[in-house]
């Protein structure tokens, strides 16, 4: 079942591939779905894809092939031409992170875990936060030990699958093997969610995106505080 965004998102890809045989830009689909940035169309994609409604072509500007529509997805022939794009949907407010719908939530087997504050996926920001809401966290993510949830903020992870506005569940712990993905305090002062890989003395903060670089840093000055174990993803 689609969210009502990924639904809006697909029929408008598909008239307009329909229409003019050429997907629309990300720009003229941030403005069909009134959404404040690029990065909300980056995450319908991909749950599109995901979902097995959409594919990307590679090696092609602005490619992507609609699949298969929804059930009891009907669209209509232009009037006249070319018609805007204008959902008939009814507006409901945005939820909270703690009635943020969560995957696999099909029982009550379920975990409150505190949102500590953001995380940055890009330059590192502020250490992280006390306690500023909570989230119901499927067991099937966790394990023994204490966990937290972190509201990612950047795009330097996105080639990993974590996007800007993702919560990240992180298992509490000061170890972490080559090429886990954690959050890194920076000289007691920032924190940080990237990929760690420790060589000789050094440690390595590695990105998950090609515009960003690794950040090297010495054994005293990079202090693990947890490792990702799941990701919780809100649509809007």
């Amino acid at each position: 079942m689609l969210t009502r965004k990924q639904h809006e998102l697909l029929m408008f890809i598909h008239e307009r591939i329909k229409e003019t045989g050429v997907s629309p830009s990300f720009d003229e689909m941030k403005e069909a779905l009134d959404l404040a940035s690029k990065s909300g169309i980056h995450r319908l994609i991909t749950a599109l894809e995901e979902r097995g409604f959409l594919r990307r072509l590679a090696h092609r500007a602005r490619a992507l092939e609609v699949v298969r529509l929804p059930d009891q997805a009907t669209t209509s022939a232009p009037a006249g031409g070319r018609r805007a794009f204008q959902p008939r949907v009814i507006e409901g407010s945005a939820p909270t992170p703690s009635q943020a719908p969560v995957a696999s939530l099909l029982s009550n087997d379920v975990r409150e875990l505190s949102i500590l504050g953001k995380i940055a996926a890009g330059t590192p920001i502020e250490a992280i936060q006390h306690e500023r809401d909570r989230m119901p966290v499927p067991e099937s993510l966790l394990g023994t030990g204490d966990h937290f949830v972190l509201e990612v903020q950047g795009d330097s992870m996105i080639e990993a699958g974590i996007f800007d506005g993702d919560f990240v569940v992180i298992k509490r712990t000061d170890n972490a093997n080559n090429g886990d993905i954690v959050v890194a305090l920076v000289m007691q002062e920032e924190a940080t969610l990237k990929r760690l890989r420790r060589k000789g003395g050094a440690i390595a903060l590695e990105p998950a995106n090609k515009a960003y670089e690794t950040r090297i840093y010495g054994p005293d000055q990079v202090e693990v505080q947890g490792k990702l174990v799941g990701l919780i993803r809100r649509y809007q």
